[in-house]
């Protein structure tokens, strides 16, 4: 695995790799999990070499958030890489991504304000610019995101789509803890009271989830399903528990084609999001990105 700092280098080798194959990029921000090695290995079964970037990007971080705090563990994350047999590791300073002076970002408007938008004011501005930034420098054939982060991955559809960019996007099922919580870089944060006060995240899905199993589709029952859940566990703080569309984030009243049930909560300090897609089988597939006229493949959890 060679581990490039600068874009130029970056820009050389990937268009190395391309001249003789497909090239695949999973971007991260580091402190790397099952989860994201999960989207390494897909990346590998579908192209001819894989790209991982590791970047704690500051724009998607407001004042006063985790951004210091972010775990950071480079020597072990470039020994899984490498161990899993990763081409090329894009490894920038911050300098290199945002040169001095640089006043361009990319914003969706809109959909870039909801679920984490509304709680994060600035958050998927960051997301989408060094998103963009990173597709520039790789220019991948294929880009892989986890469904963990669904309203990231509506908001980066949605960018992808109005900027013509060439690439397709990828998203993976969710990957658990054996004991349901979703992987998370942050869960590192989190002790092992805290680590167990989490798992109200992913039950008040699944209560949800069974309610909507049951035929209940209306959108105040499977909210109240997850309320009842997240507020019944002391030390959990709730940010949002919403009943959305996937690809416009817009709550829906009624579920019965399908909707993103999403949830976001503090648990002491840190704070963590989850979600869970409910579509009928024989309804029509729920599309993040439904007028794209890239590939996306089919989220499920």
């Amino acid at each position: 695995m060679k581990i490039i700092t600068t874009v130029g280098e970056m820009q050389a080798a990937c268009r190395s790799l391309r001249r003789v194959g497909t090239l695949g990029l999973v971007p991260t921000m580091g402190a790397l999990h099952d989860g994201h090695l999960s989207l390494v290995q897909r990346a590998k079964a579908e192209n001819d070499a894989v790209a991982v970037s590791i970047f704690v990007n500051p724009t998607q971080f407001a004042p006063g958030e985790d951004f210091e705090t972010y775990p950071r563990r480079m020597a072990e994350d470039c020994a899984r890489l490498e161990a899993a047999g990763v081409a090329l590791l894009f490894a920038p300073a911050v300098e290199e991504v945002y040169p001095s002076g640089a006043a361009t970002f990319v914003e969706v408007a809109g959909l870039g304000d909801r679920l984490d938008g509304a709680s994060r004011p600035g958050h998927f501005r960051g997301v989408a610019t060094v998103v963009a930034k990173l597709f520039h420098v790789v220019d991948p054939d294929r880009a892989y995101f986890g469904q963990k982060d669904a309203a990231q991955v509506a908001v980066l559809q949605a960018m992808v789509r109005d900027l013509l960019f060439s690439v397709k996007l990828v998203v993976c099922p969710i990957v658990r803890e054996p004991s349901g919580l979703a992987m998370s870089s942050r869960n590192l944060n989190l002790s092992a009271v805290e680590k167990e006060r989490a798992l109200a995240l992913s039950r008040a899905l699944q209560a949800a989830e069974r309610v909507w199993a049951g035929g209940e589709t209306q959108a105040t029952a499977l909210r109240a399903a997850m309320l009842s859940q997240l507020s019944s566990e002391a030390g959990v703080r709730l940010d949002y528990a919403e009943v959305v569309h996937p690809a416009t984030l817009l709550p829906v009243a009624d579920s019965q084609q399908g909707a993103l049930l999403a949830v976001a909560a503090w648990v002491g300090q840190t704070r963590l999001i989850d979600n869970l897609l409910v579509e009928r089988p024989s309804a029509e597939p729920l599309s993040a990105a439904p007028a794209a006229a890239e590939e996306v493949e089919a989220m499920h959890v």
